[in-house]
């Protein structure tokens, strides 16, 4: 089983809140999304795993069992070509659950006109594969978002 945790430090909402409808139909997969607070701080690591890809709004790490966790810093936030985000490590690094991978400040995104609202997702996942999903309620970083079996 692999536990994901929160990247970021806010409110659990759900992918079905999250505004854009390739997240909250879940066609990436299934997750949920957490709505940060709106100060600068580091999006960390969920899982320990290999960064497989990284990009200034959005990084994927895979696991020892092959799993393959997103996180997207935002919506609609790849527009900002990297404006206000500032990369900690490099692809085909090894990380560790709660590592630091992404300095970032919410309050700059939310006011370059886009949602802050970090998607968490399960790549090629099934949503029965998912359990004790957060989707409500304040979550700190590094806490449990949801068990993937």
């Amino acid at each position: 089983m692999t536990t994901v945790s929160s990247p970021v430090t806010g409110r659990a909402i759900g992918l079905e809140a999250v505004p854009d409808p390739v997240f909250s139909g879940a066609m990436v997969g299934p997750g949920t999304a957490v709505d940060p607070l709106r100060e600068p701080a580091d999006a960390l690591s969920p899982v320990d795993g290999l960064i497989v890809s990284l990009h200034p709004h959005a990084f994927v790490v895979v696991d020892d069992e092959g799993r393959g966790v997103l996180t997207h810093l935002g919506v609609d936030t790849v527009q900002l070509n990297g404006e206000g985000f500032e990369l900690l490590v490099s692809k085909g690094d090894s990380v560790t659950r709660g590592q630091p991978v992404v300095r970032w400040d919410p309050a700059a995104i939310e006011a370059a006109g886009k949602s802050p609202i970090c998607p968490v997702i399960a790549l090629e996942a099934t949503v029965d594969a998912l359990s004790e999903v957060a989707d409500r309620g304040d979550v700190v970083a590094g806490d449990t978002l949801f068990d993937w079996k």
